[in-house]
């Protein structure tokens, strides 16, 4: 019965442990993510209060504020999670400790019962003749090894209860710190709210202004479009140049296939295998445009197109491979800056809008590893790199190929 009981409070420990890892993980996570949403939502802030001062495109305004307002509900939905987390484990924290308290009781039950027979049976008399009466050497060991632990045993039962009594402490002084952080993610919760209505506020009354110059905004968007489409030309020449060159050395004449060696199909298997779970090509960032056609996310009615997708970083922000390759490609592309283009094998990946580059054509880099300075543009103080993914010549999402936050 007592094995029973010991065999009960390993499975509930062990349980207690498994279940604590998960929730320590999810807690870890979601705490990156609300430190990262408000990094994003401080550099649009400070980026939105230095364009005012400069007074700044609207329509640039307007996809700061939008993208400001949709960090800060993200944040919201991120803290409430953590404030959820937080209620279920402390409801789960109760009930252990309503559990261990019972299991204590029972404990000092078992013991007190104990104490009283072992003191009955002190007698060092009657242990001496236990061990006398044994019939072999080998069942006087055998009685010996008992007695021994028969002693033993209400000691084991006291560190049991002095063990037990620690873990209450323990898990009382946790639920404490665990309703103090609560409170905490619920006031700033509150603030955030109060800040993102702000935020509405001020949206509606930009839209106001673009809905009454909406041709004016859709000329504008449209020869910006152009300008896109020009560099994005510019980018797939620059691919099927490069597949060209890499194919005249094994003597193909294909501009649109890579020719692959042994170890570049190892390579590109190897690139595949990690869709995504590839790092992000900033240290910290937000995709501020998406990939593939879309409407213009102020004015609706107009198409936008784009080959990548565009992530806004901080100021001085570096782009880094997302995974180890050949340098292709360095060039200068007219209205985006210098653009470094990274082979693995037959997927390539194009980092696009840099001021200063680190590498050069025919160096081998490793994941991570820094390529160049991104370029902040002046007409609106952003510091946005253009992120493209192909194989050969085919344009992928990179979104569904680097790690989700």
């Amino acid at each position: 019965m007592k094995l029973g009981f010991f065999k009960y409070l390993f499975l509930i420990a062990t349980f207690f442990v498994v279940t604590n890892s998960f929730a320590q993980n999810t807690r870890e996570a979601l705490e990156k993510r609300r430190i990262e949403l408000r990094n994003e939502i401080r550099r649009i802030s400070e980026l939105r209060s230095s364009n005012k001062k400069k007074e700044k495109s609207i329509l640039n305004e307007v996809q700061d504020l939008n993208q400001q307002i949709k960090s800060t509900e993200n944040l919201i939905k991120v803290t409430n999670r953590q404030a959820n987390l937080l209620t279920k484990e402390m409801n789960e924290n109760e009930a252990k400790i309503a559990r261990f308290r019972k299991e204590l009781e029972e404990l000092k039950e078992d013991y007190a019962v104990m104490i009283k027979k072992s003191y009955r049976s002190k007698s060092q008399q009657s242990r001496i003749m236990f061990l006398l009466s044994s019939e072999s050497f080998l069942q006087a060991y055998k009685r010996l090894q008992y007695l021994k632990q028969y002693t033993d045993y209400p000691k084991e039962q006291g560190e049991q209860i002095k063990k037990r009594t620690i873990d209450l402490q323990r898990l009382n002084k946790r639920l404490a710190n665990q309703k103090e952080e609560k409170d905490k993610l619920i006031a700033e919760n509150r603030a955030t709210r109060a800040r993102l209505e702000e935020n509405k506020k001020s949206q509606q009354e930009l839209m106001k202004t673009i809905t009454a110059k909406e041709g004016q905004f859709a000329s504008q968007i449209r020869k910006t479009q152009q300008e896109i489409d020009e560099i994005e030309r510019k980018i797939d020449a620059m691919i099927k140049a490069s597949i060209a060159e890499a194919n005249k050395e094994s003597g193909s004449t294909k501009r649109d296939v890579f020719e692959l060696t042994p170890e570049a199909k190892a390579l590109a298997k190897d690139f595949a295998s990690n869709k995504g779970k590839l790092p992000w090509p900033v240290a910290t960032g937000t995709i501020s445009m998406k990939f593939g056609k879309q409407p213009h996310p102020i004015v609706r009615n107009i198409t936008i197109n784009n080959s990548g997708v565009n992530i806004d970083t901080d100021k001085g922000g570096k782009a880094r491979a997302v995974f180890e390759g050949t340098v292709s490609e360095v060039q200068i592309l007219k209205g985006a800056n210098k653009a470094v283009m990274l082979r693995h094998g037959d997927y390539i990946t194009i980092y696009d809008n840099l001021e200063d580059v680190y590498v050069r054509k025919g160096d081998y880099v490793s994941t991570g590893q820094d390529l160049g300075v991104i370029a902040t543009s002046k007409s609106s103080g952003k510091t946005t790199l253009h992120f493209l993914i192909f194989q050969n010549t085919k344009k992928y999402n990179p979104e569904s190929w680097i790690l989700r936050r």
